[in-house]
């Protein structure tokens, strides 16, 4: 050991003096741990958690918002070239991607793929397919990336104070509302240790002895603490995000954006679905900014219910001012039910109505019984050709033999179903799940979501849905199944539920202006052709309903109580009940028919006697 310290005195001995302080600040280090081990040992601890603990409250880099540079994409009809746009959007996306791969949180903007200038598309029947120039170019809204990233920070921090460790990995920007990502860290358990140091004292510190990740509904029991803590007035927590293991905390923004029917149109999402199907529609965009298409075909029948000013009676115009962009008479008809007279009445005019808008109910009623005519007839077509579906029909049958689509819309349900409640129900009903196959489709809207309105048939018949902002927790789950509708902001929020979902998805509904229609519906009635067979509501059902009743089917009774009502001068339905030995629903509607009929007086309810 001595021949070891005096190797090393003779090594400083011509150094410098650098080294040589070196050496001898790393002697006296050697010697403190030699002499007292623990107490060095806590020291090094200590002032290691200290600097861990500066380092991870130092500010973190600000999230960069990637704008992607449009670039032009030239889109015909044609699948290839649409496969050719989405290459492009795939390559520019990888890019994207390679330049924020440092950053510590992404903020996900709205994407977009735009559509270079199109000219009117001449269909075989010489029809004129509207430019996607017709409608407005669509404006974009600009976000504050700093507010941004302040509420980031003040969820990690309203999480931390309730016990709750997470981070926010990911930020997805929308119209309406911002998606901050949200991953879970651990719950954590430590033991103490005790030890006892030289100079006699008992010294304790921790140990984790195990650690599981927090539990998601840890996160979204603090739904409303986080609202406050955000000041806002609500938020949504979509716990987990599909997909993906973090949970989705839905914060509205400071400045509302819309979202253009132009801007979904262009996308490589809608082009897709259209270039195999001529019933595709642009429903929006996400909670992300990811643009959200769907097809008509596949739904099959599509259920809107929101209430006043929600944006629901926009949502129908877009659906239809969709298909009007890429569908000719020959593809694609209507037939439309406005009670109120001022909604849909603004496409009257274009070739694609098979009767005007209709706006009385005994019509509506006719059209629901021509519909059933229709789609029999379409299944006696579909039998003789051997052929299952439309499209199978359509693919083997001379190009003037071909059956378009026909396309129901409604837009207040609830004016028919208080008007004639049994045959819109019974007709709704039936082509709600005869009619797919002949290619008959239903879209109804409501803003009376009550269990009077969309009966327990009419939703089971109709499983994909959009729900806006409503009132009660009750509407939402009428409409929906769940709660969550009477969270939205209005003006095109939205939760979609499609077929194949178990959880509605929440959109930002796409917008088309009053003068955007106009000129979609001039474009069209300035087309001088032939238009398609219309039908003629006055011969298509039976005579007109007297003062808006449904008959009632004929019972095995009717007779012998017609019988009752003429050997009795007075009698009621408590009377029926015991001569005919059923029950009062039936005897009520026995006493109401021969009221109709004149073999009875009106007499005021037995109760008043």
């Amino acid at each position: 050991f001595f021949d070891l310290g005096g190797t090393l005195g003779q090594s400083m001995i011509g150094t410098s003096a650098i080294w040589g302080g070196f050496l001898v600040a790393g002697l006296v280090v050697l010697g403190v741990i030699f002499l007292a081990p623990h107490k060095a040992w806590h020291v090094v601890t200590k002032a290691s958690r200290a600097t861990w603990r500066f380092l991870t409250r130092l500010p973190r880099p600000r999230p960069k918002v990637i704008h992607p540079q449009p670039a032009p994409a030239q889109t015909t009809s044609s699948e290839a070239s649409n496969l050719t746009a989405m290459s492009r959007s795939s390559e520019r996306s990888e890019e994207e991607a390679k330049q924020t791969a440092g950053a510590k949180l992404i903020v996900v903007p709205d994407a977009k793929e735009e559509v270079g200038k199109h000219e009117p598309i001449l269909t075989p029947g010489g029809w004129q397919i509207p430019p996607i120039d017709i409608l407005d170019k669509p404006t974009e809204a600009k976000l504050d990336e700093g507010d941004i990233e302040r509420r980031a920070e003040l969820i990690e921090e309203a999480l931390a104070s309730y016990g709750v460790e997470a981070k926010v990995v990911q930020i997805n920007t929308g119209p309406t509302v911002t998606q901050f990502g949200v991953e879970p860290g651990w719950d954590r358990k430590y033991k103490e240790i005790k030890e006892r140091g030289k100079n006699g004292n008992t010294q304790v510190r921790l140990e984790e002895v195990s650690r599981t990740r927090v539990r998601v509904d840890r996160i979204t029991s603090l739904a409303s603490d986080l609202t406050l803590a955000l000041a806002v007035s609500s938020i949504r927590i979509e716990a987990p995000v599909p997909g993906k293991s973090m949970v989705g905390i839905e914060v509205p923004n400071t400045t509302f954006g819309s979202v253009d029917l132009r801007s979904v149109v262009e996308t490589v999402a809608f082009q897709r679905i259209k270039a195999r199907s001529s019933l595709a529609i642009a429903l929006g965009k996400g909670a992300g900014g990811d643009p959200v298409a769907a097809d008509l075909a596949k739904m099959p029948h599509l259920l809107i219910a929101g209430a006043t000013g929600s944006g629901k009676t926009v949502c129908l115009d877009s659906i239809v001012a969709c298909l009007l962009l890429h569908n000719s008479p020959e593809d694609v008809q209507f037939i439309m039910v406005d009670p109120k007279r001022v909604e849909l009445v603004a496409f009257n005019g274009i070739p694609h109505l098979a009767a005007p808008v209709i706006v009385d109910i005994d019509q509506a009623i006719r059209a629901l019984r021509w519909l059933s005519r229709e789609m029999d007839r379409r299944y006696r077509q579909f039998a003789e050709a051997r052929a299952r579906n439309i499209e199978g029909y359509n693919k083997d049958c001379l190009p003037e033999n071909k059956l378009p689509y026909f396309v129901l819309v409604i837009d207040e349900l609830a004016d028919l179903m208080m008007t004639a409640f049994d045959e819109v129900e019974h007709g709704i009903c039936r082509l709600a799940q005869l009619a797919r196959a002949t290619g008959i489709h239903i879209i109804v809207a409501t803003q009376r979501p009550s269990v009077d309105v969309i009966t327990g048939l009419i939703k089971a018949n109709f499983p994909t849905r959009i729900s806006f902002a409503v009132t009660s927790h009750i509407d939402s789950r009428t409409i929906l199944d769940t709660v969550g509708a009477e969270k939205l902001l209005g003006r095109g929020d939205m939760l979609y539920m499609p077929t194949e979902a178990s959880r509605p998805k929440r959109l930002q509904g796409s917008f088309v202006s009053d003068a955007e229609i106009e000129r979609v519906v001039d474009f069209w009635a300035r087309q001088r052709r032939p238009a398609p067979r219309s039908i003629d509501l006055d011969e298509a059902g039976q005579p007109p309903i007297a003062g808006r009743t449904i008959s009632p089917p004929p019972d095995s009774l009717w007779e012998e109580a017609k019988r009752l009502a003429r050997e009795h001068e007075h009698i009621s339905a408590s009377f029926l009940q015991r001569r005919l030995r059923i029950g009062y629903p039936r005897a009520a509607r026995l006493m109401e028919t021969l009221q109709q009929e004149g073999l009875i007086k009106v007499s005021p309810p037995e109760s008043e006697k």
